[in-house]
């Protein structure tokens, strides 16, 4: 059972937890899966043998409907039935037998594409919605403050203790605030969207990311980043089985030029030497005019094609690894860079700031300055947790695989 909370309004969940409700409510991956066992369906049906052909010929009228009678000594009635049974040369049915299991290799590597992309968006948007919930309260926090200065700058202002310039500058202030807080509302809207989606979750409630204050790192090379996106990645896997197919369906075309033979019985009541004549028939097609050349040529420029698709998924995959790397790389540095306590001594002082400026001790500007400060290193502080947890999810995804876990 996963283990959210859930109160009246609002779902409280870790990342293992929304990825537990993702593999077991996301649409898209479960239609996607039927692709799967569709193919498996599909495998079943190819190894069936055809089924025979069973004919028949009756005389339907010689004088009188449906005679089949002996008058005297003229008997009556030609009866004429043939079975017939398609046998397929060349190894065609375990060709085609292989290349159904291709297909489901294929849509197996198409599922585990379309749940990495998936992934990817969840665990980058749980990390957006955990920035932007910690963003909109701190807005919140400093609207709260900023209102109650305002108020007060109001009443100093009618005393005519203030200029007006310095009572505007406080409301424009508090103006901008509440629009940046609006904004991000507004963000935060479009994100719990698509994680309803994802999860596939059909209530109103409130969808509240939990995660540790601190990420754990791990040490990785590029070297192996890009080794595990060489085993690794479904799409370069896709790419390869796509070749594989493509291999085997010229062998299965070429057998395709080889004619299949067809034999059978047949049985004649009157209509033969004899009264009742039994027969054997043979069929082969004779490769005069269609040896399927056309689908044999286009079957090896299909498999030249997924060679040169096999060089572009790996190109494409070895740069976003890299790319992914110095970006990890850059994270770390900045988090490992970043003054201890900064935020934390930011929020004490703010108080001693704003009293400091009602009490005339520090000027607008300066109070301007300071709260513009803090604001944007509270800001960034967020933004760097999130830069960190995107850069790890961008690891995983490119590699194909849970290098660095996230909690």
């Amino acid at each position: 059972m996963c283990k959210a909370q859930s109160t009246n309004d609002s779902t409280i969940l870790t990342l293992p937890e929304a990825e537990k409700l993702f593999l077991q409510n996301n649409l898209a991956l479960l239609s996607q899966q039927y692709n799967v066992d569709i193919n498996k369906a599909l495998v079943q049906q190819a190894r069936y043998w055809d089924n025979p052909l069973l004919s028949t010929d009756q005389n339907l009228y010689d004088g009188k409907f449906f005679r089949h009678t002996k008058e005297g000594n003229q008997t009556y009635g030609q009866i004429y039935v043939q079975l017939q049974q398609v046998i397929r040369t060349a190894g065609k049915r375990n060709k085609l037998i292989q290349l159904a299991n291709d297909n489901v290799l294929s849509a197996s590597q198409q599922f585990s594409d379309v749940m990495r992309n998936l992934k990817f968006v969840l665990t980058t948007d749980f990390a957006n919605l955990h920035q932007l919930l910690s963003t909109y309260s701190v807005y919140t926090r400093e609207a709260a403050v900023m209102e109650k200065l305002a108020a007060g700058m109001e009443a100093q202002f009618q005393t005519g203790n203030i200029s007006q310039k310095d009572n505007i500058r406080i409301k424009s202030l508090l103006f901008s605030l509440q629009n940046d807080q609006a904004e991000v509302q507004r963000q935060i809207a479009e994100v719990q969207k698509e994680l309803h989606v994802l999860l596939h979750d059909t209530s109103n409630h409130v969808i509240v990311p939990v995660m540790q204050d601190s990420i754990a790192t791990a040490a990785v090379n590029l070297t192996q980043l890009l080794d595990s996106a060489q085993n690794n990645r479904p799409d370069l896997q896709l790419a390869k089985t796509n070749l594989l197919t493509q291999q085997h369906n010229l062998a299965y075309q070429k057998s395709l030029a080889a004619p299949d033979l067809t034999f059978g019985l047949e049985y004649d009541r009157l209509n033969s030497y004899v009264m009742n004549y039994w027969g054997l028939t043979i069929g082969l097609p004779i490769p005069v005019f269609n040896r399927n050349q056309g689908n044999i040529r286009a079957a090896g420029t299909s498999i030249r094609q997924a060679n040169n698709a096999i060089l572009q998924v790996q190109t494409v995959s070895q740069q976003e690894v890299a790319a992914a790397y110095t970006k990890y790389i850059i994270a770390i540095n900045l988090k490992k860079n970043s003054p201890a306590g900064l935020a934390e001594q930011y929020d004490h002082l703010l108080q001693n700031v704003i009293n400091g400026y009602q009490q005339r001790q520090i000027s607008l500007i300066e109070f301007v300055d300071f709260f513009d400060a803090y604001k944007e290193t509270t800001l960034k502080k967020l933004q760097q947790q999130t830069t960190l947890l995107s850069a790890i999810a961008e690891i995983n995804f490119t590699t194909g695989s849970s290098v660095i876990t996230i909690q």
